[in-house]
């Protein structure tokens, strides 16, 4: 019977210890997040934003809009000074070892006409969905061979375009690290960090890496490199959980920046993607407006910006000007575009 007691006495013990360090921990969360929210209510930047666009002409062609129109007004009446652009070994290497670089030479002689300055990424992982772009012939080769063909295809690249002086850095693959994202074969630390090496060899400038800024810490990204750009997506959809918003205010990201910058050898971060469109479970085309405008409306795309603006980066690179384009052709709906054009200019 004493035993007994003596059991019981312990477990009511442990429980309160128990309960102790659960209410320990959830003092130092409230108050965690309570200082990254008077951080982020507090703060305030006073620098000139430079803002840029990413653009896909293959995904361009998806939307079924003329691509090189789409890019031409991008520059021209947008007024986009600031490009990133995909080398897309799908659209480049069709077969073995015969490259095709027209459609890119295209887009980089015409940013260099209008004295836009282009970050071109290379390697086989790109933005846009399904984020790997491989040619149909690498697909059914040995992983060893793959990854020798995609050091070719590297190395070939960066040679062809290192001739262009408007291309001011090299991003090595999209977001490398975010495995959870995209359908792409699996892969090392120690491959990508060959393909990074690869590219350093061939050409003395500038090596980007880019990172997600919800779901990464950045820290391998930072140890590797000490330039990197980080995607900003508020409004997403999972098929887990459908629509999402992240509830992370600005500081989140700025907070991070300036850890790095004391601990690792990073010297400078940049939003390489702002979301300015909308993400859905299907294909935009597929898609109503209707549907679309739930996910991204112009109050959300005002918010989106006045939300990148607070995180203090100097620089922007805006996600979805494809999507403008072919609202605003396909669908007489500029408001998009009118926004975007009065943002940069």
């Amino acid at each position: 019977m004493f035993k007994r007691f003596l059991n019981f006495v312990q477990r009511k013990k442990i429980i309160k210890l128990k309960r102790r360090y659960l209410i320990l921990l959830l003092i130092v969360l409230i108050l965690l997040i309570s200082l990254i929210i008077i951080y982020s209510l507090s703060f305030a930047t006073g620098n000139k934003i430079e803002y840029g666009m990413t653009y896909s002409h293959k995904y361009a062609k998806e939307l079924g809009i003329n691509w090189q129109d789409a890019f031409v007004d991008l520059v021209d009446d947008m007024g986009i000074k600031k490009f990133r652009l995909m080398a897309y070994w799908d659209s480049l290497e069709l077969s073995k070892g015969i490259y095709d670089f027209t459609e890119l030479d295209w887009l980089i002689r015409r940013a260099e006409y209008s004295n836009a300055e282009v970050v071109l990424v290379v390697g086989r992982r790109q933005p846009r969905w399904p984020e790997c772009h491989q040619p149909e012939w690498v697909e059914d080769l040995p992983r060893s061979d793959q990854m020798a063909e995609e050091l070719s295809m590297i190395e070939a690249t960066v040679n062809h375009y290192k001739q262009y002086d408007n291309i001011i850095a090299w991003q090595v693959e999209n977001e490398p690290f975010l495995s959870v994202f995209g359908e792409c074969p699996k892969t090392t630390d120690e491959f990508y960090t060959k393909k990074l090496e690869l590219v350093r060899s061939l050409d003395n400038r500038p090596t980007i890496i880019t990172d997600s800024g919800e779901l990464s810490t950045w820290k391998k990204s930072a140890n590797l490199n000490p330039i990197i750009g980080s995607s900003i997506y508020r409004y997403v959809w999972n098929p887990l959980y459908g629509d999402f918003i992240y509830p992370l205010p600005p500081a989140y990201y700025n907070l991070k920046a300036k850890l790095l910058y004391k601990t690792t050898q990073l010297r400078e971060v940049f939003i390489s993607e702002l979301q300015l469109e909308p993400w859905t479970s299907k294909p935009i085309i597929d898609v109503s407006l209707e549907e679309q405008y739930k996910s991204m409306n112009m109050n959300r795309f005002k918010d989106s910006i006045k939300y990148a603006k607070r995180i203090g980066f100097d620089t922007i690179y805006l996600w979805g000007g494809e999507w403008w384009y072919w609202l605003k052709t396909n669908h007489g709906e500029d408001s998009f575009w009118r926004a975007a054009k009065q943002l940069i200019q």
